[in-house]
């Protein structure tokens, strides 16, 4: 079994957990596409099968997010599940909101929160920060599309909708916002509504999954991959698939190749108009 299940991931239980139950009702090794935080809910990619090698080609995909941010209080997490060690803080208008987002959108450096699985000489940041133990993360350079306003929920929350490139954290994004208000504010709640190709439209819960239905929820793998496809012919196929070259006439780049039968067999790069299989999936 190859392909993706496309988790609708419960509030307040791991990535691993959700993965695990998959792994478990397919009897197949799989992996997700990008943890979230337990607290947050939303779009879990998992990848079945022979599906996990593709990890690295939806590391940078782009994802949209539901966020609520509490402003004028401040966490060790940067959420509400840490322990809160500011409040009483203001409480920004949303024309103040409306002004500053701008300024936290496009190539950004953005500091990981310490609570996060960021890797600090072989051991997790939240591991470190747990243990007291005191240290730094570099800033890195991550990309926010877009950050709308939706609505004021609460006399001290309001909820956005953000774009962005993978590795942002959303909590940074509520740290960040906040210190441009001149107050503080924390990620209250998140849910992942898109993740690369993966839509929430196309997610299930984990609790309605069995045996059973659960190939009726399998996304095949090359539906989802946004290359151009080659069929190569039987002299060629006898090479790729043996590990050889062979001279083609297309653009450099990725390509889905398909067997002689039509079925999906992986992926294969073109450079200087000679292609190789670089993935097999079938």
């Amino acid at each position: 079994m190859t392909g993706f299940i496309v988790v609708n991931k419960a509030e307040g239980v791991s990535s691993a957990r959700e993965v695990n139950i998959i792994k478990k009702l397919t009897n197949t090794p799989c992996g997700h596409m990008g943890t979230l935080d337990p607290m947050a809910s939303g779009v879990l990619p998992v990848a079945v099968g022979n599906a996990t090698r593709l990890f690295d080609y939806f590391l940078s995909k782009r994802k949209c997010y539901v966020a609520t941010f509490k402003f004028g209080c401040s966490s060790d997490t940067l959420d509400t599940t840490g322990l809160i060690i500011d409040t009483g803080g203001r409480v920004p208008s949303e024309k103040e909101i409306e002004t500053i987002i701008p300024s936290l959108t496009g190539e950004v450096l953005q500091l990981p929160p310490k609570y996060s699985a960021k890797n600090v000489n072989g051991k997790r940041g939240y591991q470190l920060a747990r243990a007291g133990i005191e240290f730094e993360l570099p800033p890195k350079k991550v990309n926010i599309y877009s950050i709308k306003l939706i609505r004021k929920v609460g006399v001290d929350s309001y909820s956005f909708e953000i774009e962005c490139g993978g590795g942002t954290y959303i909590r940074s994004i509520a740290r960040d916002m906040g210190a441009k208000l001149a107050t503080t504010a924390v990620m209250s709640s998140l849910i992942r509504t898109q993740s690369g190709t993966f839509g929430i439209n196309l997610s299930v819960e984990t609790k309605f999954l069995t045996k059973e239905n659960i190939v009726n929820h399998l996304i095949k793998t090359d539906s989802v991959l946004p290359f151009e496809s080659f069929h190569p012919n039987d002299a060629e196929a006898k090479k790729l698939f043996n590990g050889l070259t062979v001279q083609c006439g297309l653009s450099d780049g990725t390509y889905k190749i398909y067997c002689t039968d039509g079925s999906f067999y992986g992926l294969a790069e073109s450079k200087d108009n000679i292609l190789k299989v670089r993935t097999k999936l079938c």
